[in-house]
């Protein structure tokens, strides 16, 4: 175990989406930056929301662009009807990705989907000269990972999720650890309310990299190196508990608790959410963590153990699980991505607001922050 001391920290982690079943997302995008900054003392903002694209390739759920129906490719049910049109009148195959995901999803629920659950994106039509100029890499990757040349066959597609909105929060009164900056791992539903100080300047997306950087190196030449005893200290602390888990023998399988989380979210905190659904799968997530507690894996060795990197990885999946789970059960109302079935209506009276969570002797506790509207009035989306 080896520590390291340093003035600031950028978490540049990515998202968490591997807690869920179907992903577009790296493997290694386990939320390990939020959780570890959330373990802290900072805190997670507008976790509930996740984003599900509409087409990703179905059985290995790689991401097939938007582009493929920017340039005139369409949505097929297995009846061969142009669907979208049903549900987005006005744009069609180029509604938002909400709508589209939601849509599929509803086709497939009512058995108009192919079996395995999956509908086509037929791209035929557009012929192969432009296929194969505008379109590359969708056909590559249809070629390599289905098996198929969509010049002469649709894609089978599945919505997927793609993007966590949410993320590590730093503004608006919500720092209390000092001297941690965000870049990809960020909730980026937010901003700020004014231009900050020099050196105390977040990364919300990736335009702001550059930013980032200067900020952080303008704040550490003001401030003293830090004392290493604390982290000494923590890394004693670690390898004990490493120590103790390598040996730890008995208990549920790892990753049979990770298939049982990623079904759960799927399933219960997915594309439609409904209080009851919920209610379960967040006590199904509270009971994994106890089998996660005491959870045992093989490889008892010390060298590029890969079960113990996912016992630790899997330790944070089910936090931030579990943190999705409340913060989808508070919002009472459907919103973007957030799809209550039960409260199908925005409410901007109730829930205009940044869903904040913060741990607090070992609990999940969530508090609420009034968004501060931009320069464009609020209305209803309508498609």
């Amino acid at each position: 175990m080896h520590g390291f001391v340093s003035g600031a920290v950028l978490c540049a982690t990515g998202g968490f989406g591997r807690i869920y079943e179907r992903s577009t997302n790296a493997l290694i995008n386990t939320g390990d930056g939020q959780y570890l900054a959330f373990k802290a003392g900072a805190a997670l903002k507008d976790m509930e929301f996740v984003q599900f694209h509409p087409t990703t390739l179905f059985g290995s759920n790689i991401l097939i662009s938007e582009a493929a129906r920017g340039e005139g490719g369409f949505l097929v049910n297995r009846e061969g009807e142009r669907f979208m049109v049903l549900y987005a009148p006005s744009s069609g195959d180029l509604a938002p990705r909400d709508v589209v995901a939601r849509a599929i999803e509803r086709e497939i629920a009512a058995g108009r989907g192919f079996e395995g659950g999956y509908v086509h994106l037929d791209l035929r039509r557009l012929g192969e000269g432009l296929i194969r100029e505008r379109l590359p890499g969708i056909r590559q990757i249809a070629i390599e990972f289905a098996g198929l040349d969509p010049i002469d066959h649709p894609i089978p597609v599945q919505p997927g999720q793609h993007y966590s909105m949410g993320g590590l929060t730093l503004i608006s009164g919500v720092r209390p650890t000092s001297r941690l900056v965000c870049g990809r791992g960020m909730c980026l539903c937010q901003r700020p309310r004014r231009k900050p100080a020099r050196g105390k300047f977040p990364a919300r997306n990736s335009g702001l990299r550059k930013l980032v950087g200067e900020a952080m190196a303008a704040d550490l030449r003001e401030r003293r190196a830090p004392d290493s005893s604390s982290v000494e200290e923590a890394c004693e602390v670690e390898e004990k508990r490493v120590r103790g888990i390598i040996q730890k023998d008995g208990g549920t399988s790892i990753f049979a608790v990770l298939d049982e989380l990623k079904t759960v979210m799927s399933g219960k905190f997915g594309l439609f959410r409904e209080r009851e659904q919920m209610e379960s799968g967040l006590s199904e997530i509270l009971a994994l963590k106890e089998k996660a507690s005491d959870a045992s894996f093989g490889d008892k060795g010390k060298i590029f153990n890969q079960a113990l990197l996912r016992f630790l990885e899997l330790e944070g999946m089910l936090h931030l699980a579990e943190v999705v789970a409340r913060g989808a059960l508070g919002r009472e109302e459907s919103r973007g991505s957030h799809a209550r079935t039960d409260f199908p209506a925005r409410d901007d009276v109730r829930f205009l607001t940044h869903t904040i969570a913060r741990l607090h002797e070992g609990k999940v506790c969530l508090e609420y922050q009034p968004v501060q509207p931009g320069m464009f009035p609020l209305q209803e989306r309508g498609y």
